[in-house]
């Protein structure tokens, strides 16, 4: 995936969480360590890291130096973490988020245009601790995504 197909996943990501009640603007290509930055539907203000793969992996991978300049914001910042991968969405609430044992791996560096792999400390986050997850499903698929809305709210 090249950096602007990345960047137009971040801002429709984005987009479709203010559409939902959210107020985030993207950072993008600024000199940000997280994706976007804004306020949630109760009005708390956040940052938010987005990872988007093309391939499936039953864990979330975090990097511990990502993770670490999340956390050193101010303590009332909301630290979010979405991944998504073909199989679904997954959005992590790092606050209080307990955090799995670090372990060491080989992993692309962090360029898109190198394949060359170095050694990174990362979080392996399981699904199970995702507070929101939203899985691409056949049964889903063939449901239009107002169905629900229209159903929950009719006289």
């Amino acid at each position: 995936m090249t950096i602007d197909k990345a960047h137009e996943f971040e801002k429709a990501i984005i987009a479709i969480l203010n559409f939902d009640g959210w107020d985030l603007k993207w950072t993008g290509e600024g000199s940000e360590s997280w994706d976007a930055v804004g306020y949630t539907p109760k009005k708390k203000k956040c940052v938010l890291e987005i990872k988007v793969r093309n391939k499936y992996y039953p864990t979330k991978l975090l990097e511990k130096l990502k993770y670490d300049k999340l956390m050193a914001l101010d303590k009332e910042i909301v630290k979010l973490y979405y991944v998504a991968d073909p199989q679904g969405n997954y959005l992590y609430w790092l606050n209080d988020l307990n955090m799995p044992e670090l372990e060491i791996k080989d992993v692309r560096k962090t360029t898109l245009w190198d394949n060359d792999k170095t050694p990174k400390q990362l979080y392996m986050l399981p699904e199970s601790k995702a507070s929101i997850v939203t899985k691409n499903t056949p049964e889903r698929a063939s449901k239009g995504i107002w169905d629900e809305y229209f159903k929950r709210n009719s006289k």
